[in-house]
């Protein structure tokens, strides 16, 4: 049985998002889901403002930039703050279809798992073949350290529990946040599953520098 009941939050980190963030609110609006947290992580364009404009959307912000995973961290807490049974996190660039969401909260809804993983497709028609590499690296990395194999560590659309929120514990603020998480399961022997995402690769984030690039898997790594 479904407990559609449970209070489900979408938490949006964003950074220099102004041109995209307004759409992608109503995007997960039209998709039915009306409990929105963007977290503007010290933006310096005006992502707070077009964030704020839009209905139904709690939009938190950092002062200074603090890195992704400290963002996301904060949604994650405004969430719990507001009475969130499940929480969802997905990237503000535009890239995740807010259709997926109903796919990884509904195992949730279950009781099947505490978490859900989403994964994007790793294949040279959908994904430009330079994040199939770091993907794939940044996923042995994670297997070698958190000693769990997940076939997408670094993917941003994923979703909790609220027992799975309360017991994740991580430090990292940047982009090794992705893979703190999966040692996070793996220590707290937390139920998880992996579904099939979709991502749109636009020629808008195509423009933007590649996020998990040589530094960022060299902090990973440390």
């Amino acid at each position: 049985l479904v407990d559609m009941s449970q209070s489900v939050y979408i938490v949006v980190p964003v950074y220099n998002e102004a041109r995209v963030i307004g759409q992608v609110v109503r995007d997960i609006h039209a998709a039915g889901w009306c409990r929105i947290v963007v977290v503007d992580d010290g933006s310096s364009d005006d992502t707070f403002q077009a964030a704020a404009a839009e209905k139904e959307t709690v939009v938190v912000r950092h002062r200074l930039n603090r890195g992704k995973g400290a963002a996301t961290k904060t949604g994650i807490e405004a969430a719990k703050r507001l009475g969130a049974d499940i929480i969802v996190t997905m990237d503000g660039d535009g890239q995740h279809d807010p259709g997926d969401i109903r796919r990884l909260v509904k195992p949730i809804m279950q009781g099947a798992c505490d978490v859900m993983l989403g994964c994007r497709p790793m294949n040279r028609k959908r994904m430009p073949f330079e994040k199939i590499i770091a993907n794939y690296l940044g996923n042995l990395v994670t297997l070698v350290f958190c000693g769990m194999w997940v076939h997408d560590s670094q993917s941003g659309l994923r979703a909790y529990s609220r027992h799975a929120a309360e017991l994740i514990d991580t430090r990292g603020a940047r982009y090794e946040y992705d893979s703190e998480v999966v040692r996070e399961i793996r220590a707290h022997a937390l139920p998880f599953k992996e579904v099939p995402v979709r991502v749109h690769y636009t020629e808008y984030a195509a423009q933007k520098p590649m996020k998990q690039g040589f530094v960022n898997g060299i902090r990973t790594v440390y």
